[in-house]
């Protein structure tokens, strides 16, 4: 099982800094005024938190199911990649619509 846990933490950390990094690259994106660039690495960003926040359920899940997952610096690692994917998501959301500001359109990411 500790296997197993630490295969699902590894998970999460590369998912979540995946994300991270998808979002920044939108940013990027949108900077030089690919938008359009922006907006799909935004979706990919999404697809990697769902895996990320699949995983975190998944834990959360057999915890309470009776299955204590340990605080360990690897458990803490991870979280702190889940945080700091979901701050970099919500701000690069925020930077690219001030970008397309002068174009106001509904975008395809959450």
């Amino acid at each position: 099982m500790e296997n197993e846990m630490e295969l699902t933490i590894m998970r999460l950390i590369t998912a979540a800094g995946d994300a991270r990094s998808l979002a920044m690259q939108a940013i990027r994106a949108a900077r030089a005024g690919h938008l359009d660039e922006a907006d799909a690495l935004m979706i990919e960003c999404d697809k990697k938190m769902v895996d990320a926040h699949q995983c975190q359920t998944g834990l959360i899940f057999a915890e309470t199911n009776g299955s204590p997952v340990p605080i360990t610096l690897l458990m803490v690692h991870a979280q702190d990649h889940v945080m700091n994917a979901m701050t970099v998501k919500d701000i690069a959301g925020e930077m690219i619509e001030m970008i397309r500001a002068a174009t106001p359109e509904e975008k395809p990411w959450k």
